[in-house]
């Protein structure tokens, strides 16, 4: 034991590097750090403190090293924490729950010491409340490539929020409601991932045009132009994300109402989207959770709105329809896979319709 503790010493001695590479220095990169790449509806009125509540928002990093370390603050709405995912390179993703007001994540470690991509993406809502990207302890971060060029934004209720559909660690109806849930895996960011394409969700759990579930007091229409959807608060500059593709899937919450109140409020709607994205391709969708019924009206409507939208010289809206139900999720939300089949269809309809 002397001798090995002998031979130790002489290594450190001889070479200070070897030292280094057995207690890496991890240094702090703040939030500000211009290498660091966001996605999403963020308030950055702080720009070491970004803050965001929507699901999906998410932060790229290329470093080098062999371990990651996250600081992230955690909003602790009631006893509600968010959960993030975390991807390293092309890795499988995995969740994270956050557990303090101040959280240090050590997000990876025992890597080869070369560059690496950390993406980390808030997978709860913004009902759950907001977190803040503090920085990150790496031994190096550098430049990554520039952002992709094309962009996509999904404007929906839970199912595109990603509700219900991991229950790798928690089943259903076990934990919280929120236990489930996960952006990274949600239709939106799975289909934007395929076309190589940015992602935005702008999506609340609940939320309808022309009626909400659950006792919410906000529509669509009041929320689109926000950062922190669900309490309609923190104007959003339109002019930070310009989607070449808008998709909208609504309608789940207000079931089936009054063709003239839905169609009006509908082509109402597209119109304030069309005035913020005047170039971007609509894509009207009916619900994936839509039961026959439902999705019968949802066809009939979507087909009248886009029909006349286009006969009025919007050429650029369109309808896509999903051809049944998909819902062995939580609370009959689409599950992991089923969302997995959404974005297929998604991708395969958004490859063709922009030649991407």
């Amino acid at each position: 034991m002397i001798r090995r503790f002998f031979y130790l010493f002489l290594l450190l001695a001889v070479n200070p590097a070897f030292a280094k590479q057995t207690h890496p220095v991890l240094k702090l990169f703040k939030a500000n750090d211009p290498n660091i790449q966001y996605f999403g509806r963020i308030d950055l009125s702080n720009p070491l403190k970004p803050r965001f509540w929507s699901p999906g928002v998410y932060i790229n990093v290329k470093f080098k090293g062999t371990s990651c370390e996250l600081i992230i603050y955690d909003e602790v709405g009631g006893d509600n924490h968010n959960y993030v995912e975390i991807a390293i390179d092309d890795d499988p993703p995995f969740r994270v729950k956050l557990t303090d007001k101040v959280n240090m994540v050590k997000a990876v470690q025992g890597l080869a010491n070369t560059a690496h991509v950390i993406t980390i993406c808030k997978d709860t809502e913004s009902g759950i409340g907001y977190i803040e990207f503090v920085g990150l302890k790496c031994a190096q971060i550098l430049p990554l490539p520039p952002k992709p060029k094309r962009k996509i934004e999904y404007i929906g209720d839970s199912i595109t929020t990603g509700s219900g559909i991991d229950i790798a660690e928690t089943p259903c109806d076990k934990g919280k409601w929120y236990d489930q849930h996960n952006a990274y895996m949600s239709y939106g960011a799975l289909t934007s991932r395929a076309l190589n394409a940015q992602w935005q969700l702008t999506a609340v759990a609940g939320i309808g045009l022309t009626h909400s579930c659950c006792n919410m007091d906000i529509i669509m229409p009041d929320v689109l132009d926000k950062v922190y959807l669900r309490n309609n608060k923190i104007s959003w500059d339109f002019n930070r994300y310009q989607p070449d593709v808008v998709t909208i899937c609504l309608g789940q919450n207000d079931g089936i109402v009054d063709s003239t109140l839905f169609c009006n409020a509908y082509v109402q709607f597209i119109g304030s989207v069309r005035k913020h994205y005047p170039q971007a391709a609509i894509i009207c969708l009916t619900s994936p959770m839509a039961n026959d019924q439902l999705r019968a009206v949802l066809k009939k409507y979507l087909s009248g709105i886009t029909a006349a939208l286009n006969s009025g010289g919007d050429k650029k809206v369109y309808k896509y329809f999903f051809p049944k139900q998909y819902h062995n999720g939580c609370g009959g939300h689409p599950d992991m896979e089923e969302q997995g089949q959404i974005a297929d269809e998604l991708t395969n309809y958004i490859r063709q319709l922009e030649g991407w």
